[in-house]
């Protein structure tokens, strides 16, 4: 047995002019005296940025190391050769650019090739005048995203909400879409760093520059048939798992309530805590996780118990 534990990662932390300092505060990053901190990478394995295992007998190896040397055991009988999934909590201090990804197919052929991205987001926190975009209003085509865009009024064509914590948003490959200010999201999304950026609220620097925008290519992925996408939201009352999204680029599954099992099943598991406390137990040992908290579980993994404590939530990806 190469290890008998999940497998628990450092954070990669990224900071930006739009973050904040949730990430230390209600997810125990850390982040120092800095208050930009607005992404922490749990789980990735995309070229450098590289998820390294924190303790155990694997120590210091990255999620690439252990692909290419303990492949089976990690993924089972999954052929990737990169890890296909991101794991992320953003803090979105500001309103973030309106973006469109564009699907795998349309990956490949960029210059540069990567991954389409497909993602998924779990509000873990909201201030209540806090808003997702997400998808465009019913009947806008081409044409009127394109006015819109051009005359700095993008706004105008895109379905918005308020979200609250619980509430998870399905962004499939070519979703128009922003995250607004004011929220602390859980994102799982495939492991790519393709974004075109379709608009950008109008801003300049302090030089009166604006940001690069990505107009054409994001307006020839976008999927003007998806129309506005409505929040899936966790049932309080329920024990157990419960399923938010099931694509072909990954599961998502969450509890809120109750104890469920996860693993033993020939693939891997990405497990984090967004909020409250959770004891994972194989049948040897058992640990607490607190909020904020990620481990991966390999494919060769045995079966283990989750419980929740009081007023929490895990989720578990694959």
């Amino acid at each position: 047995m190469i290890n008998p534990y999940p497998l628990c990662f450092k954070p990669v932390l990224k900071q930006t002019i739009w973050g904040g300092r949730l990430l230390g505060e209600k997810l125990g990053k850390p982040i120092g005296n800095d208050a930009n901190y607005a992404e922490s990478w749990e789980i990735v394995d995309h070229g450098t940025d590289q998820s390294v295992v924190q303790s155990g007998s694997l120590a210091g190896k990255t999620l690439r190391e252990l692909l290419t040397e303990h492949h089976h055991w990690l993924m089972g009988d999954a052929a990737e050769r990169e890890f296909p999934l991101l794991l992320k909590y953003l803090d979105c201090n500001r309103v973030l650019s309106v973006q469109v990804h564009p699907s795998d197919e349309y990956g490949a052929k960029m210059a540069v090739p990567d991954l389409g991205k497909t993602e998924a987001w779990m509000i873990v926190d909201a201030k209540p005048d806090s808003l997702i975009y997400a998808g465009l209003k019913a009947g806008i085509g081409e044409a009127e995203l394109r006015a819109a865009v051009e005359q700095g009024r993008t706004e105008d064509v895109l379905h918005s909400f308020h979200p609250k914590p619980g509430d998870c948003v399905f962004i499939p490959a070519g979703t128009v879409h922003a995250i607004g200010a004011g929220l602390l999201v859980a994102e799982i999304q495939q492991s790519s760093d393709t974004t075109f950026r379709l608009f950008d609220w109008n801003r300049v620097d302090e030089k009166g520059n604006s940001r690069q925008l990505h107009i054409e290519e994001s307006i020839a992925v976008t999927d003007f048939d998806k129309g506005p996408v409505q929040p899936v939201r966790i049932d309080p009352t329920e024990s157990g798992w419960q399923t938010l999204v099931d694509c072909d680029k990954f599961c998502l599954r969450a509890m809120q309530k109750g104890s469920a099992t996860v693993g033993g099943d020939g693939k891997f598991h990405i497990l984090t805590v967004p909020n409250g406390s959770a004891t994972i137990a194989t049948q040897s040992d058992s640990t607490t996780f607190s909020a904020g908290q990620s481990c991966l579980l390999p494919a060769s993994h045995e079966e283990i118990a989750v419980e929740l404590g009081q007023n929490s939530m895990f989720l578990e990806m694959s």
